[in-house]
């Protein structure tokens, strides 16, 4: 049986016996099913919480898809965050990897517990994502998840500033898996297409409809991947001048490490060590010009 970790009570709302008939026949259906997933939903009492990003995959065929994807297997250790109804861990853990997922919302433990009851190998946690300590994996380990939309970048970012993963596999909104593949210069480049370069690369594997999730979303979503070089070890001070320069768009490199606090001498002397122009944009600079900004304003503290 599945461990549960930090599981709160619920429970379901009573079910006259028709609607037991209904559901059973609703339980044997597979568990991206939309006629599974309603009758999950019905029988625990739940909906779908729009301020946790819940939005629950319905799709069989962009769900085998993430999975074959994101390389896992026997001898894989894999974390997903907001499982859900656990659609996407159940079908992780089929492949014989041990998955850990972490869920923020205590009213999935009953669920979870059955849709999970077959797979051993799967554990979830009741947790905030952004508070877990990710250095309790393995290095190598893999990430495959349907990334709650609201704190997608900061979970990327914290995957792979986390130094565990090899690979990173995930649903996002289009708009940010397209973030993610800019280049300097382009639209779209800002702090998440920066740390993405500096750890590896990334590429939008194919967009998955509205109508694949329950509820529907209000935008369509994207498989990404990020194939993350190992030993990728950024400059010191790499990311948090990153932050600086490209915290506003559209501003001058000069302006934004003003606005952060350094001081109008340092920043010269780092523009000239990296020969920028004081008017050059943050989101139009090459990583290994900002790196030489950072060896000056950060590489010494």
């Amino acid at each position: 049986m599945v461990a549960l970790a930090g599981q709160g009570e619920h429970r379901g709302l009573p079910l006259r016996k028709a609607d037991l008939c209904s559901l059973e026949k609703r339980m044997s259906l597979p568990l991206y099913s939309p006629a599974r997933v309603a009758g999950l939903l019905e029988k625990y009492g739940l909906r779908a919480t729009k301020s946790l990003g819940q939005n629950f995959l319905i799709d069989g065929n962009a769900l085998r898809y993430m999975v074959e994807q994101s390389g896992a297997n026997a001898d894989s250790q894999v974390l997903e965050v907001g499982p859900g109804l656990g659609v996407l861990t159940h079908g992780l853990a089929e492949t014989g990897a041990k998955v850990i997922a972490l869920e923020k919302d205590n009213r999935l433990g009953d669920v979870l517990s059955e849709t999970l009851a077959d797979v051993p190998n799967a554990q979830v946690i009741f947790t905030d994502a952004l508070e877990w300590d990710y250095g309790l994996l393995p290095e190598q380990s893999l990430l495959c998840a349907n990334l709650p939309y609201y704190i997608s970048t900061a979970l990327i970012s914290k995957f792979l500033e986390s130094g565990r993963f090899s690979k990173l596999t995930f649903l996002v909104q289009r708009e940010v898996a397209e973030r993610l593949e800019a280049a300097p210069g382009e639209d779209g480049y800002g702090f998440l297409s920066a740390v993405v370069s500096l750890y590896g690369s990334a590429k939008r594997l194919r967009d998955v409809s509205k109508n694949s999730f329950y509820p529907v979303p209000d935008v369509t979503s994207s498989i990404a991947q990020i194939i993350v070089r190992q030993g990728a070890e950024p400059p010191k001070g790499m990311i948090k001048i990153l932050e600086a320069a490209l915290h506003h768009r559209r501003k001058t490199i000069r302006n934004n490490l003003r606005l952060a606090n350094y001081q109008p001498e340092e920043i010269e002397a780092a523009l000239l060590y990296a020969k920028l122009e004081p008017s050059a944009r943050g989101e139009d600079i090459a990583l290994e010009q900002l790196a030489l900004v950072a060896e000056i304003l950060e590489g010494k503290k």
